[in-house]
Parts: structure tokens; sequence; C-alpha cells
């Protein structure tokens, strides 16, 4: 089945900025319908009025289950059906610091965030995509959810968790013609990033053959063949975006 832009509908989480804008951008260009969730309301509409499509935005906070649930329903109610959601609202936490200094807020925080947020979003949007027998989910992981960044176990835990959640659910909805997978970049230059200690940063850069930083622009045109109707036989899968970092 493969289905034209024009036609679908798609949610993004964190679309106020960084990543989560730069594939709206991606998909606005292709004429998709947007529900855009951040819970920054004057970013959002700043970002909306960049983009070249339909949109309705949501100021929420995605570790709020209901209003979760509730976003959910009015976007699908708002555009008849969701077709697309991609799960790139995060935080990094406290980084630069070793496992014992941190505070058990921060590391629930994160958690919270990170793996809670997506996993309430698609929870939600699942019985829509399940009732129209078609969907595609992405989860923004990371690399440090493969390897484990030091200085950084609450954000590499809970895109760890985002991993192993991605592999159960592609293999639950594998006969749905609804593929789940993620998406696991190392250092992408976004806000996120730049607010981290340049050790840190230097850190995860120095890890990367490459020797260079992603840019948005390769995270937003990869993250837009994952969720299109025309990648129908990989499910469950994390694909690679670390400049030859990951070794698996």
């Amino acid at each position: 089945m493969y289905l034209a832009w024009e036609n679908q509908t798609a949610i993004i989480t964190g679309a106020a900025s960084g990543l989560g804008l730069a594939i709206a951008g991606r998909l606005s260009e292709r004429k998709v319908k947007l529900a855009l969730f951040d819970k920054e309301e004057d970013k959002l509409r700043i970002a909306a009025s960049q983009l070249k499509c339909e949109t309705e935005l949501f100021t929420l906070d995605i570790t709020d289950e209901n209003a979760v649930r509730m976003a959910v329903d009015k976007a699908a109610k708002r555009f008849g059906k969701i077709d697309i959601l991609v799960n790139s609202a995060g935080i990094t936490g406290e980084t630069h610091i070793k496992s014992h200094e941190i505070s058990t807020a921060n590391l629930q925080m994160v958690l919270a965030v990170n793996f809670m947020g997506s996993f309430f979003t698609s929870k939600y949007a699942l019985p829509y995509m399940l009732h129209n027998n078609y969907g595609r989910i992405l989860h923004i992981a990371s690399i440090a959810g493969k390897e484990g960044n030091a200085g950084m176990l609450p954000y590499s835990a809970s895109k760890a968790a985002v991993i192993g959640m991605t592999k159960v659910q592609g293999k639950e909805y594998a006969e749905t013609n609804i593929t789940i997978n993620a998406l696991a970049p190392a250092v992408i230059r976004t806000a996120l990033v730049d607010a981290m200690p340049e050790a840190q940063v230097k850190y995860m850069t120095d890890k990367i053959p490459m020797k260079r930083c992603g840019t948005l622009d390769e995270a937003a045109d990869m993250a837009c063949f994952i969720v299109s109707s025309q990648n129908s036989f990989s499910t469950g899968f994390t694909f690679d975006l670390s400049g030859g970092r990951a070794t698996y």
C-alpha cells in the first residue's frame, strides 16, 4: 500500500524546535497534515508559521497521560485519521556527572519525558492506526541508548528503554500494516546539544569516525523515509544515524 503524502496526517511531538521541527518542515513540504505537540506555546506558533501545510497546534506536557489522550483524540477528530506518529520530544537531564551523583528526581523526569511520553502517544495513536489498518510510528532514540554515554545515565537509560519498546511494538503490530521503528542519531547539532557542557559534546563527537556532528537535514530526510509508505518491510528496527559510530 503506497499512500500519497498529501493524503496523510502526522502527529509530531517536540515540534517547536530541533529535530521535531526539522521533520515537520520536511513533511510540510510534502503537504502532510500536521498535528504539532509541544509544551512551549509561543515557540510552537512561530514554528507553525514557517510550515507550508495544514496544521493544528497542541500545547501539552507529554508526561501527562490524560492530556496526551485528549490531544491525540482531538487530532484524530480534526483530521479524520492518524497515519504517522513521530516522537521527537526529549530532554537530556543532568550530564557530565557520575551515576552516584545524579538526583533521583532528575532521572525520573528524563524517563518520564523520553520514555513515558513516547509510550503515551503510541498507546493512544495505535487504536486509530489499527482501525485503518495502516500506520507508521517513529521513536527518536539515540546512539546513547545502544552504547551508553558516560556522564549521561538518565538520557542513555531512557533511550535504551525507547529502543526496547520499539522492538516489542514492532513485533506486536507486525501483521497490521503498522511499522514501528526508531532512529538512533549520534550528535546532531540542536539546542539540546548546545545546552550540554562542551566537554560532554567533545566526548561524544570524538567517538564518531566521521569526526563531525550530524545535521538536522540528514536526520529529517532519514526520518521521512522511515515513516513513508514505501518503508513497508522494516519494523521493530533501530536505524543508525551515527557517522559510523554504531557497530550493530
